[in-house]
Parts: structure tokens; C-alpha cells; sequence
């Protein structure tokens, strides 16, 4: 006979309902949507990955301080401007790897951490030319972001931004 202690449990959170999965999908879709086409038109695409992670903090753990509109606008433009700085010292990989760690220095001083931030450090570091258009384009992304968030929050499933700065 199978008892229920048979079974690990989990102390995993419950699956949220249906609706905020589908409503967090949608807003996430269209927000990266927006961004591919933001990539294409300026020639950086390789923002949209750092950005994809950051949509998944924004629609999947909107409460989290990692995904507040501070971190996640602050966070990207800080660490772009850090990957920027790097390059104009060296284009390596080891000055790209390098930038990711001083952009986490800098979030973390200027309390705005976000950790996907940190791969746009590293590819702002990478970047040989467009810089001044590489900055704005990432924040205009994490912009982006946010009012997708917004829009999951209007549509339900969860408030967001729990604080703004």
C-alpha cells in the first residue's frame, strides 16, 4: 500500500491559475516581440537575450526587488554604460567578463541590482561600434519591459511595481 509519505513533497509555490500564466505569456511575447524589432532596426540584437531574462523576472516574480522598475531600467542602463566604458579599453572576452563584474559592482552600489543586466554589460563591452545608440537602445528596452509589466498588471495575474524608485 502507497501512503502519502511515499511522496517527497515540495515546498515549491503552487502553480499560479491559468489566467496569469497565459496573461504573463502574452505581455511577455509582445514585449520581446517589440524588441526584436527594436534589435533589427538598429542593429542590436544581441540585447534581446539579457532583455528575455528580464521579462521573465518582470512577468514571472513582479514582487521580487530584482524586478522593480529601478533595478530593471537602472540596472540596464548602468551596466550598458559599464560594457561601454570596458570597450573603450579593450574588445576581449576577458574585458567582457571583466564588465559583467563591474556592472554588478555598480548596480549593487547604486541599489538598483538586476542580474540580467550584467550580460549587457558584457556584450556593451563587445560592441565595436554604435555605442551611443547600443545605451539607448537598452534603456529604451528595459523601458519597454516595464510597460509590459504594466500591462500584465492592468490585465491580472499580479501588481506590479510593488515600488517604483
Amino acid at each position: 500500500m502507497i501512503t502519502t509519505s511515499t511522496f517527497p513533497t515540495s515546498s515549491a509555490p503552487a502553480r499560479p491559475r491559468l489566467s496569469t500564466i497565459t496573461v504573463a505569456t502574452l505581455t511577455s511575447a509582445a514585449a520581446l516581440a517589440a524588441l526584436v524589432a527594436l534589435g533589427s532596426t538598429t542593429g542590436h540584437l544581441l540585447l534581446v537575450p539579457p532583455m528575455a531574462a528580464s521579462m521573465a523576472l518582470i512577468a514571472g516574480a513582479p514582487a521580487l526587488p530584482l524586478s522593480q522598475p529601478r533595478s530593471v531600467i537602472g540596472g540596464q542602463l548602468i551596466s550598458a554604460g559599464v560594457g561601454l566604458l570596458v570597450g573603450t579599453v579593450s574588445h576581449t572576452l576577458i574585458a567582457a567578463a571583466i564588465a559583467g563584474a563591474l556592472a554588478l559592482g555598480a548596480m549593487l552600489a547604486a541599489r538598483t541590482s538586476h542580474s540580467p543586466a550584467a550580460a549587457t554589460a558584457v556584450i556593451g563591452a563587445l560592441t565595436t561600434s554604435g555605442q551611443l545608440s547600443f545605451l539607448i537602445c537598452a534603456g529604451l528596452a528595459a523601458v519597454i519591459l516595464v510597460a509590459a509589466g504594466l500591462a500584465r498588471s492592468r490585465l491580472g495575474g499580479a501588481d506590479y511595481p510593488t515600488y517604483w524608485w
